[in-house]
C-alpha cells in the first residue's frame, strides 16, 4: 500500500471535522486522520498559520474562516440558501420558531441555514453541521425521498437514540417514511432534543425532485407540529417554484 501523500494527510485532517463536530482536540484530529501525533501537530500548525484551521484558547481546534469562505462558494448550496432565505425569514417572522434548511449529504442531514430567536427552543443543529437522518424532521423527509439504496443503507445501521422518543426500530422507521412520502410532512416529538418538536416538509427542484427539507422546531409543550405544517408547506412550495423556474 502506498504511503499517504502530504496532500492526502491534509485532506484527512480537514475531513476529521466532517461528522459535524465544532471543536476537536489535536488527539482527536490525529486519531480520526490516522496520523502520528508529531505529523498531525506539524500539519495542523501549518493549517492554523494559513487560516484554514483555528486554534481556540482552550487548545482545541475548529475550521477556520478561510476554509469556511472557500466552502461557502459551493454553487448549489449557496444558490439554494440564497433563494430560501426570504421565505425562511417570513416563516420566522410569522412563527418566532426555529427555521431550518437542510440537504442530504453523506447519509446525514447537512444544515445550510437556520434562523432562531431568543425565545426559540435550544437546538443542536448548526450551519454546515450534520445530524442523523432518523432522529430529525428534516432528516426523515430527506430519507423518505432518497434513493432506495440510501434508505436501505441507513436502515441497516444501528440507529442511535438521542432523546426519549428517538425511533431506533427499522421497521417502525420504514413505516414512518412511507407516511412521510404519502403526506409530504414529517413530525417529531423529542427525538433529537428534549423538549423540542418539529415539522418538516420537502423542497422540490426540477422535475419535482426533492432537493432539500425545510422545518420549524418549537417547544413541545406549547406547539402542535400539525398546526405549524401549513405555514411550512406554503414557504416550501414558494421556494420550490423559485427553484423550478430557475432551472427552466
Amino acid at each position: 500500500m502506498r504511503a499517504p501523500t502530504v496532500t492526502g494527510k491534509v485532506m484527512a485532517i480537514l475531513g476529521a471535522f466532517l461528522p459535524g463536530d465544532v471543536r476537536l482536540t489535536l488527539t482527536e484530529i490525529c486519531r480520526r486522520a490516522e496520523l502520528p501525533p508529531a505529523t498531525g501537530h506539524r500539519l495542523v500548525g501549518e493549517l492554523v498559520a494559513g487560516g484554514f484551521v483555528e486554534r481556540l484558547p482552550d487548545g482545541s481546534y475548529r475550521v477556520g474562516m478561510l476554509l469556511w469562505r472557500i466552502g461557502a462558494q459551493a454553487a448549489e448550496p449557496r444558490e439554494l440558501r440564497e433563494l430560501a432565505l426570504p421565505y425562511m425569514e417570513d416563516l420566522y417572522a410569522a412563527t418566532r420558531e426555529n427555521v431550518q434548511l437542510a440537504v442530504l449529504r453523506d447519509d446525514r442531514a447537512l444544515y445550510l441555514e437556520r434562523l432562531r430567536g431568543p425565545a426559540s427552543v435550544p437546538i443542536v443543529s448548526r450551519v454546515a453541521g450534520g445530524l442523523p437522518l432518523h432522529a430529525t424532521g428534516v432528516g426523515k423527509v430527506l430519507l423518505a425521498f432518497a434513493d432506495p439504496e440510501t434508505v436501505e443503507r441507513v436502515l441497516a445501521r444501528e440507529l442511535t437514540p438521542h432523546a426519549p422518543n428517538t425511533v431506533v426500530d427499522p421497521t417502525r422507521l420504514r413505516t414512518e417514511l412511507e407516511e412521510v412520502r404519502r403526506t409530504g410532512i414529517a413530525c417529531t416529538q423529542e427525538e433529537m432534543s428534549v423538549g423540542a418538536c418539529s415539522v418538516a416538509v420537502p423542497v422540490r427542484g426540477a422535475a419535482g425532485r426533492v432537493v432539500a427539507a425545510l422545518s420549524l422546531v418549537a417547544w413541545r409543550h406549547n406547539a402542535d407540529p400539525r398546526r405549524l405544517a401549513p405555514a411550512v408547506l406554503t414557504a416550501a412550495g414558494a421556494l420550490s417554484r423559485d427553484l423550478a423556474a430557475l432551472r427552466s
